[in-house]
């Protein structure tokens, strides 16, 4: 190989590795570019955007606004206001604030009817229809039990009948309940224009109450005065009662007098008062 030969390739691989030093620059002055401009773009991205480190936590917590602690009412002690007018005229209310009662026993010793002071007209059909009056006390209780007593006067102006009596009831059924029996265990004195009567007086009867504190109240009863003797007189009696008041109720009973001498009967309108 000449000299002159050597001598070119000699340059030529110079001028080579200068063109690749240079390439090595211009790639390093990019990358670094690169590197610079994306650590700025960084920087001026919105807070929203960028990772949320422990400092951020701290600051979005600093930034939310604090929740309005809730305060009691004032004055509130757990209790209710109620109206004066709907405790007047709620007895349950009015038991009910003064203590829990123990309503197994409410409904075994108090009543769902009531003692009825009852006064009258009484028409007489059997005695050509002659009117009068009729006055009674039904179911005055004693105490807390079962026990009651009733007290009733009938008579027709014409004076041809006459009847009064006084009965004691013992109810076999919890008082509280819907419907109720008693028998009848009294002293019966019984005027006609045809037959006199004074005896014991024997039966039962049957209480049905479909509105409860004496709202309203069917009964039914049946009695024999001198039972089992040759001058038993039967007493078959139905009254119904209708409150139109807390205390006053309107009342009607029917009452058929069977005895061997005649049959009479009776039919009563009236007024009740409940105390």
């Amino acid at each position: 190989m000449t000299k002159s030969t050597q001598q070119a390739q000699t340059s030529k691989l110079l001028n080579r590795n200068r063109h690749i030093f240079k390439l090595g620059s211009l790639y390093r002055t990019l990358i670094g570019t690169a590197i610079v401009c994306l650590s700025c773009w960084g920087q001026s991205l919105p807070s929203g955007a960028s990772p949320i480190t422990a400092q951020g936590r701290s600051n979005l917590v600093a930034q939310t606004p604090a929740q309005p602690e809730t305060q009691p009412a004032a004055g509130n002690n757990n209790s209710i206001e109620i109206a004066p007018e709907i405790l007047k005229g709620s007895p349950v209310l009015q038991k009910w604030l003064k203590g829990i009662p123990d309503v197994q026993d409410d409904i075994k010793t108090e009543p769902s009817f009531r003692t009825r002071v009852k006064v009258g007209y009484s028409q007489y059909p059997s005695a050509n229809q002659a009117g009068g009056f009729h006055a009674a006390v039904d179911d005055i209780f004693f105490g807390r039990s079962g026990l009651s007593a009733s007290i009733n006067y009938n008579s027709a102006s014409t004076g041809k009948r006459t009847a009064y009596g006084v009965d004691a009831q013992y109810y076999l059924f919890p008082l509280g309940g819907y419907v109720n029996i008693t028998p009848l265990v009294g002293f019966r004195h019984l005027e006609t224009d045809k037959y006199n009567r004074d005896g014991l007086n024997l039966g039962a009867k049957v209480m049905i109450v479909p509105s409860r504190g004496g709202g309203a109240d069917v009964a039914i009863s049946q009695s024999w005065v001198g039972f089992g003797s040759p001058t038993e007189t039967g007493l078959t009696t139905f009254s119904v009662g209708y409150a139109i008041t807390e205390n006053l109720r309107l009342s009607t009973d029917i009452q058929q007098q069977n005895a061997k001498e005649n049959y009479d009967s009776r039919v009563g309108f009236g007024v009740e008062w409940m105390p």
